[in-house]
């Protein structure tokens, strides 16, 4: 379950860093609601996830999913560049996340 509570910690994460860029600042108020929203979430899951898990894993694989979800869709929706590089260093963090994983048992 903890790994569950965590993955959906990583989900609300990407959906708060990506929330920022349509506050435009903070000067929107719906986006901003919504991505304060998703940063009490997203803290809140992890918060619940580390009771059962070693708290450096949970935050690595935490800003882990964050990371490569954002740049994802940061190449989706805003066309940041995807060039062989980018995409080779976001396997790296995946490989690491899954390594984490499989380390904590």
């Amino acid at each position: 379950m903890a790994w569950i509570l965590l993955t959906l910690a990583g989900l609300f994460e990407i959906g708060w860093a990506i929330g920022l860029k349509y506050t435009e600042g903070f000067t929107r108020p719906l986006p901003t609601l919504l991505t304060l929203a998703a940063m009490v979430v997203s803290v809140v899951l992890l918060g619940l996830a580390i009771r059962s898990l070693p708290v450096g894993t949970a935050y690595a694989v935490w800003t882990g999913i964050g990371t490569v979800g954002t740049v994802i869709l940061g190449i989706v929706l805003f066309a940041e560049p995807a060039s062989a590089l980018r995409l080779g260093c976001i396997a790296m963090i995946i490989a690491g996340i899954v390594g984490l994983k499989v380390a904590s048992g």
